[in-house]
């Protein structure tokens, strides 16, 4: 780290052994992503009940080369399961973590993107055989058998009804092994188009 990590209590006197602990979970941070530009971790006890443990608050800011930084605020939780200051900083770093694997794959280009599928118009139909054709975006046709239209019948499409299709290598060329009118149950698709 290119700080040193800050360490600050409210509402707690300082602790060796609560330090200690934030220390070992923010090495553990940087064994992971070694290159964290700094951290700062607040231990809060605002509050003060008789009848029950006390509830502690935990906030972790951790700063990231090329990312915005990193905002864990553990507030109490209605089950109690923040009474114990050790679990409180555990869940605190867990979910630090798990913001640091997203940034990583981000970089790593491990996330998906969700891409529309190819779509087209029906630009003929031959009932009697049970196939058609589809005339993609990109001008080119595309076999496709009565078996691969969902959500609707064959019998009921039209020529220049737009669809949205999935596109694979048959025997003989391009084929959809998936056609859906678009409109039917997916109505942002067609509107974006317009």
């Amino acid at each position: 780290m290119q700080v040193p990590v800050q360490i600050a209590f409210e509402g707690i006197r300082h602790s060796d052994a609560i330090e200690a602990r934030i220390r070992e979970e923010t090495d553990k941070l940087e064994q992971f992503f070694g290159r964290l530009i700094g951290a700062r971790v607040v231990v809060a006890r605002p509050q003060h009940r008789h009848r029950k443990g006390d509830i502690f608050h935990i906030r972790v800011h951790l700063a990231v080369p090329d990312a915005a930084d990193i905002v864990v605020n553990r507030e109490p939780a209605a089950t109690g399961a923040h009474e114990d200051v050790y679990v409180t900083i555990r869940d605190a770093f867990m979910a630090a973590r798990r913001q640091l694997q997203d940034i990583v794959r981000k970089r790593d280009g491990h996330v998906k993107e969700h891409e529309i599928p190819p779509h087209g118009v029906i630009a003929s139909i031959h009932a009697g055989a049970d196939y058609g054709f589809i005339a993609s975006s990109d001008g080119h046709e595309i076999y496709f058998h009565r078996n691969s239209v969902v959500d609707t019948r064959f019998d009921d499409l039209e020529v220049g009804e737009e669809v949205r299709f999935t596109e694979s290598q048959g025997d003989k060329g391009p084929q959809a092994s998936f056609v859906q009118i678009v409109g039917k149950h997916h109505p942002g698709l067609s509107a974006a188009r317009k």
